[in-house]
């Protein structure tokens, strides 16, 4: 999936506007002015598109654990460079504290229907041979099962 749609995908699911979402960036040291955050939005066509880069997306999604969760003792966790959907898949479960049945469920408002054992396969290790691919699909199911969840 592309950065820019599952920031917007995420932003509309938990009502943030502009300011909430720059300050969700802020809390993992991620500065956005207005006008950066609005070339974002823009449709990729659009000459003013700005694409959103993995340790972006990172930065976004740690800060929303931290804005959902509160900030985490110990040492400061490293943002990531590069992102999947597996782990942008298990970023949202946490920031939401979702146990599987919760996750099954959702997916099952977006008429995807999983085991546990195929869900956590997502969330394994990658070199673990259980380890699943999540696809664009999933992915996509996902955040539309959290936007009906959310906004029914």
């Amino acid at each position: 999936m592309i950065n820019n749609d599952i920031l917007r995908r995420l932003c509309t699911i938990f009502n943030f506007d502009d300011k909430k979402t720059q300050a969700v960036f802020a809390l993992k040291q991620c500065v956005f002015n207005a006008e950066q955050l609005t070339n974002i939005y823009k449709e990729k066509n659009d000459p003013a598109y700005k694409e959103l880069l993995d340790i972006e997306l990172a930065s976004f999604l740690n800060g929303l654990i931290i804005e959902k969760r509160g900030q985490k003792d110990g040492p400061e966790h490293h943002t990531e460079q590069l992102l999947n959907n597996n782990i942008i898949f298990n970023k949202v479960k946490i920031a939401l504290t979702l146990k599987a049945d919760e996750v099954i469920s959702i997916l099952e408002l977006a008429d995807i229907s999983l085991t546990k054992y195929e869900l956590s396969a997502f969330f394994r290790n990658i070199n673990n041979k259980h380890y699943r691919v999540c696809s664009d699909d999933i992915l996509s199911a996902f955040l539309k099962g959290l936007k009906i969840k959310f906004h029914s």
